[in-house]
């Protein structure tokens, strides 16, 4: 091989390596959040300082179904002929596990589920007002609650059909309630998330449900009155494009 030749193959893996540079730092800022994914978010300023983006509805069908669709989730959630979004309901604690697994690879943002204490301060101005208890023996706190929690409705409602926060978050005082990363009984017994068997559950009233449980009105409460349905609302520590 001439000297010229050798000269020509060196420059052009220069360059080769010069444009693979390149392409690296450009490919970077390419990899940030995937904004089709996105749902959409609100920021919730909370009472300790802290600023946290919130999922304005309850994960809907439609986003669910994205998940069944890629594989990632195991059940599907049914169409209604209406054509209106409902929110994903009867998930238990595995299958909402599945969806912020796939959704956080998928966005490439990392979301997470709200710890009681957030779901109870977000939804606070919109709840309904809590009664002096009927009974003021302390073994009897769980009779109060049963004979004053307010009967609820059952059917499920379209995406949007009840109050919205002043922070813009809406339907927190319906009837579904949302799956939260607290473990119930978890700092009595030292169990952390991956061994908890109950979760609390954010709603109109206290609940804690079994990870197992679907449908709550065939049993699997742990604490409460059975909740009407069981669907799961993201919220993310970090700031979300466009918000």
């Amino acid at each position: 091989m001439s000297i010229a030749s050798k000269k020509l193959i060196l420059g052009l893996t220069a360059l080769a390596g010069l444009a693979m540079g390149v392409a690296a730092i450009t490919v970077g800022p390419l990899r940030g959040p995937n904004v089709e994914y996105i749902p959409l978010m609100a920021p919730v300023e909370f009472a300790d300082g802290r600023r946290v983006y919130v999922q304005k509805f309850s994960v809907t069908t439609a986003e669910w179904n994205r998940c069944y669709e890629a594989g990632a989730c195991s059940i599907q959630m049914r169409e209604r002929k209406s054509g209106d979004d409902y929110p994903a309901t009867g998930l238990n604690w595995m299958d909402i596990n599945e969806y912020v697994a796939w959704i956080n690879e998928t966005s490439r943002h990392e979301f997470r589920l709200p710890t009681l204490a957030e779901w109870n301060e977000m939804a606070a101005e919109v709840l309904p007002k809590k009664k002096d208890p009927i009974f003021t023996d302390p073994e009897l706190t769980w009779a109060s609650a049963y004979l004053m929690e307010p009967q609820i409705n059952r059917s499920l409602r379209p995406t949007g059909s009840f109050k919205t926060t002043s922070a813009g978050i809406s339907d927190l005082n319906g009837n579904v309630w949302e799956w939260t990363s607290d473990c119930y009984a978890g700092e009595e017994l030292g169990l952390n998330a991956d061994n908890c068997p109950a979760f609390w559950m954010g709603g109109e009233h206290v609940a804690a449900m079994s990870i197992f449980t679907r449908d709550p009105a065939r049993g699997g409460c742990a604490v409460g009155t059975p909740p009407a349905h069981l669907g799961l609302r993201l919220v993310t520590d970090k700031p979300v494009p466009g918000v």
